[in-house]
C-alpha cells in the first residue's frame, strides 16, 4: 500500500510538472504573438503615415501653380494638405510608441521570462531527481533487507536439520549453526540500513511534497501571473498610444474643418474679375443705317475703293459710332511696356515688374551693407583680410543697383502714363483703357471696299460711300480705325506740362500750347485733341487744362 501510494504522488508530481511546462510555454507563445501583432500594427503605421506624406507631397503646389493659391478654396486645400502632413507624423508617433513601449520592453520581457521559466523548471526536475532516487535507494535497501531475511531464514532451516541429523558430524553442525548466525546478522545490518533510508526518505518526501515542489510552484504561479497582467499592461498601452494622439488629430482635423469653413466663393470670384477685367467700357450701340433715305455713306480712311487715292473724305451725316475695344491680339510675348494688353492687366503687370525689382534692389543693398562691414572690420584688423579684395564686388553691386534702379524708373514711368498720375487726378477714378496706338499711313492701290473703321477710343462705324476716294493707312490692328471726318471741336485746352507722343495715337505737345479737344476723357485718362486739320492725337488728361464749351461741361482742369 506504502509503494503503491508513493508510486501514485511521484507519478502526478510529474504529469503537473510536464503540463505546467506545456502551459508556461503556450503563454510565451502568446507574449510573442501579441508582440507580433504590435510590430505588424506598428509597420502599417509607419507605411501609412508614409503614403499619406507621398500624397500631401503629391499635391503640394508646384513652382507654376502658385498663383492659383491667391483664392481662397486652393487656400484650404493648401491647409489640408499641410494638415494631412501633420495628421501623418501622428502615426509615426503612434508607430514609434509602440516600438519603444510595447515591442521593445516585451521583446526583453520574454528572454527575461523563458529565463525564468527554465531555472523554475530545472529546479522541479532537480527535486523530482533527488525524490526519484531516495525511492530508489529505499527499494535498494528492502530488497536487501527481504534477500537477507530469506537467506537467514534458510540459513537457520539448514543449521536446524543438520543439528537434527545424528548422521552429521559435529563440524558440519557447527559451520551450519555459524552459516545462521551470519546471515541473521547480515539481516540485522539490512534491517538497520533499510530502516535508516526509510526514516530518511520520509523526511525527504515530506519536504518535497510539502516544502520544495510547493515553494517551485509557488514560484511558477507567479512567473505565470506576471506574464499575463504585463499582457494586459501592454495591451492598455496599446490603447494609450492611440489616445495620447486623439488631441492632436482632433487639432489636424479642426483645421481642416476650420480651411473648409474659411471659403468666400464671393471673394474667390472677386479675384477672377479683379484678374482678367480689361478696363474697357462696353461698345455702343450698333446704329440703324436707313438705305431707304437719300444719304451719301462715308468711307472709312481704312478702306479701299477704287476712286482716287489722294482725295479726301467727304463728311457724313452726324451720327454717333458704334464703339468697340482697339487693342491688338497679343502674339507671343508682347513688347516690354505690356501695351498689348488691356489697361488693368497692364498695370498689374507693371506693378509687378516695379516690385520685382525692388525686391532685387534691396537684396543687392543687403549685399552691398554686408560687404562694407566686412570691409570695415578688415580695416580695424588687417590681420583678417585684405580691405581692397572687397572693393570690386561693391563696384559690381553698384553697378546692378543703378541698372536695376534705372529699369524701375522706366517700368515706374509706364505705370504713371497708365494710371495718369503724372500729377495725380482730383476726379475719382473710372475704368481705365490702354495706351491707344495710331497709324503710320502708306498709299496703297485702292483695289477693295472696307466698311469698318475703328478710332482709338475703341469705336468703329460703318458707313458707305460711292463718290469719296481715300488715302488708306496699313496698320496691324485686328480691328483698324480711323476717323472718315474731323470731329467737331467740344473746346479748348492748354497744356500745362511737356509731353513726347513717341507711341503710336498719341500727340506730342509744348507746355503753354493751346489745343483744341475733340473728345473728352472717356474714364481712361487720355483726351482727344488737335492741332490742326493733319495732327491730332491723344495727350494724358493730367497734362491738360480743358475748357470745353458752354453747352459742355464747364470748364475742367486736370492738375
Amino acid at each position: 500500500m506504502v509503494e503503491a501510494k508513493m508510486g501514485a504522488c511521484w507519478s502526478i508530481t510529474k504529469d503537473q510538472f510536464e503540463n505546467l511546462e506545456k502551459h508556461t510555454q503556450w503563454g510565451i507563445e502568446v507574449v510573442e504573438k501579441y508582440n507580433k501583432f504590435v510590430k505588424e500594427r506598428s509597420e502599417i503605421e509607419i507605411s501609412y503615415a508614409k503614403q499619406i506624406r507621398n500624397l500631401s507631397k503629391k499635391y503640394q503646389p508646384k513652382k507654376n501653380s502658385e498663383d492659383e493659391y491667391k483664392y481662397t478654396s486652393c487656400r484650404a486645400f493648401l491647409t489640408t494638405l499641410n494638415e494631412m502632413n501633420d495628421y501623418a507624423g501622428q502615426h509615426e508617433v503612434i508607430a514609434e510608441n509602440l516600438s519603444l513601449q510595447i515591442i521593445s520592453e516585451l521583446s526583453r520581457y520574454t528572454q527575461e521570462l523563458k529565463q525564468e521559466r527554465k531555472s523554475h523548471f530545472n529546479d522541479g526536475r532537480k527535486a523530482q531527481q533527488h525524490i526519484e532516487n531516495s525511492w530508489k535507494q529505499l527499494e535498494q535497501s528492502k530488497r536487501r533487507f527481504e534477500r537477507d531475511c530469506k537467506e537467514a531464514e534458510r540459513a537457520q532451516q539448514y543449521f536446524e536439520r543438520m543439528d537434527a541429523d545424528i548422521n552429521v558430524t559435529k563440524a558440519d553442525v557447527e559451520k551450519a549453526r555459524q552459516q545462521a548466525q551470519l546471515r541473521h546478522q547480515m539481516a540485522a545490518d539490512s534491517k538497520a540500513e533499510y530502516s535508516a533510508y526509510f526514516q530518511s526518505f520520509n523526511q525527504e518526501q515530506n519536504e518535497h511534497y510539502y516544502t520544495l515542489i510547493p515553494h517551485i510552484f509557488q514560484k511558477i504561479q507567479e512567473m505565470e501571473e506576471r506574464r499575463i497582467e504585463r499582457l494586459g499592461e501592454s495591451m492598455k498601452t496599446f490603447a494609450e498610444v492611440d489616445r495620447q494622439v486623439i488631441p492632436i488629430v482632433g487639432k489636424c482635423l479642426d483645421g481642416m474643418t476650420k480651411a473648409a469653413e474659411s471659403i468666400e466663393p464671393k471673394s474667390d470670384s472677386q479675384l477672377v474679375i479683379e484678374a482678367y477685367k480689361s478696363g474697357f467700357e462696353p461698345p455702343g450701340d450698333v446704329e440703324f443705317e436707313d438705305y431707304s433715305q437719300p444719304m451719301t455713306r462715308t468711307v472709312s480712311e481704312s478702306s479701299l475703293s477704287n476712286s482716287r487715292g489722294d482725295s479726301k473724305p467727304e463728311k457724313s451725316s452726324s451720327k454717333s459710332k458704334v464703339k468697340l475695344w482697339p487693342f491688338k491680339k497679343n502674339k507671343g510675348s508682347g513688347p516690354e511696356d505690356f501695351s498689348h494688353l488691356p489697361p488693368e492687366q497692364r498695370r498689374k503687370k507693371l506693378q509687378q515688374k516695379i516690385d520685382d525689382f525692388n525686391k532685387d534692389i534691396q537684396k543687392e543693398m543687403d549685399q552691398r551693407d554686408a560687404l562694407t562691414k566686412m570691409k570695415d572690420v578688415y580695416i580695424k584688423n588687417p590681420q583678417m583680410g585684405d580691405p581692397n579684395s572687397v572693393d570690386p564686388r561693391l563696384a559690381e553691386i553698384g553697378q546692378n543697383i543703378e541698372k536695376l534702379q534705372f529699369e524701375s524708373q522706366k517700368f515706374e514711368g509706364w505705370l504713371a502714363e497708365v494710371e495718369g498720375r503724372l500729377p495725380v487726378k482730383s476726379e475719382p477714378p473710372r475704368q481705365q483703357s490702354a495706351l491707344y496706338e495710331t497709324q503710320n499711313s502708306t498709299p496703297v492701290n485702292n483695289n477693295c471696299a472696307q466698311d469698318r473703321e475703328s478710332s482709338p477710343d475703341g469705336s468703329y462705324t460703318e458707313e458707305q460711300s460711292s463718290e469719296s476716294q481715300i488715302k488708306v493707312p496699313t496698320t496691324d490692328f485686328d480691328d483698324e480705325f480711323d476717323d472718315e471726318e474731323p470731329l467737331p471741336t467740344i473746346g479748348n485746352c492748354k497744356a500745362l506740362y511737356p509731353f513726347d507722343g513717341h507711341n503710336e495715337g498719341t500727340l506730342s505737345v509744348t507746355e503753354g500750347e493751346t489745343l483744341y479737344v475733340i473728345e473728352e476723357d472717356k474714364g481712361d485718362g487720355w483726351t482727344r485733341v488737335r492741332r490742326n486739320e493733319d495732327e491730332e492725337g491723344y495727350v494724358p488728361s493730367s497734362y491738360l487744362e480743358v475748357f470745353l464749351d458752354k453747352n459742355g461741361k464747364g470748364a475742367m482742369t486736370y492738375i
